[in-house]
């Protein structure tokens, strides 16, 4: 079984992010870093193509400067081989920008099953995914908090408020899983050694017959005109029983239309 796993590389969490004071954006420079909610859908791809029988794990990802660094951590996990896109042409690109290049480039591996993080740890749109899906003409299966492959199906345990939904689903399909649906394993020592031999096919978006408009903001659908500091949180109303305490805080429920 052939399954494509998109991950994001981003900058390191634990360094404060910086904005480019020009477009807006969170500035990618220097050494990015594996994202943490990807390391799930690695591990769960490694784990079905073992189940499997056999196959191939192929990482697709966009990131600036050739980057690699993340993409190698998931190769040293035991991926297989991976797909960069690094074109100056996608800075700033939005979600649907993001999709269509990510696409093009999975349509390429040919995948029996696409799998993503619900959402990025550096985004939070969480609408890259379904996006991809839509552009490859597959459905999605979204928040599964477990999965089963097998007679050419997938199996999911879609995780919702009260608990979850079981879906089933023919293959080809892309499925976004939550964090806890398996536990990633650490690269080893061999792991790590051999990820540095593992092909790395860069391409750009041309490459892929993907037209990004030139990398202008408003081509991609979007353009951040400003960023400011979130309001500090208002000191809240003190009521004081005097008798009517209870009156007090209906009426004011009733101003915010809670009751």
């Amino acid at each position: 079984m052939n399954v494509v796993v998109c991950v994001k590389q981003i900058p390191d969490p634990a360094t404060p992010g910086k904005l480019d004071p020009a477009s807006h954006t969170l500035v990618r420079e220097g050494k990015l870093i594996l994202d943490d909610s990807d390391a799930y859908g690695v591990e769960m791809a490694l784990q079905l193509a073992d189940k499997a029988g056999g196959g191939e794990v192929t990482l697709v990802s966009i990131a600036p400067n050739d980057e690699v660094s993340g993409m190698r951590t998931a190769l040293a996990m035991g991926a297989d081989k991976a797909i960069l896109i690094s074109d100056d042409t996608l800075k700033g690109a939005d979600a649907l920008a993001t999709a269509k290049v990510l696409a093009a480039a999975i349509r390429r591996a040919q995948p029996d099953l696409v799998i993503a993080a619900t959402e990025s740890t550096d985004g939070y749109t969480g609408t890259t995914p379904v996006q991809i899906a839509e552009l490859l003409g597959l459905p999605s299966v979204t928040f599964a908090k477990h999965v089963e492959v097998g007679d050419g199906k997938v199996r999911v345990q879609r995780q919702t408020e009260a608990g979850y939904d079981e879906v089933e689903c023919p293959l080809p399909v892309l499925v976004t899983v939550t964090a806890g649906v398996v536990e990633p394993r650490y690269p080893s020592f061999k792991g790590i050694m051999a990820a540095k031999g593992k092909p790395v096919d860069q391409l750009k978006a041309a490459d892929l017959g993907v037209d990004v408009g030139g990398g202008e903001p408003r081509a991609f659908g979007q353009e951040i005109t400003e960023v400011a500091e979130a309001e500090e949180r208002q000191a809240g109303e003190i009521i004081e029983d005097e008798g009517d305490a209870h009156e007090r805080i209906v009426a004011f429920l009733e101003q915010l239309k809670v009751i």
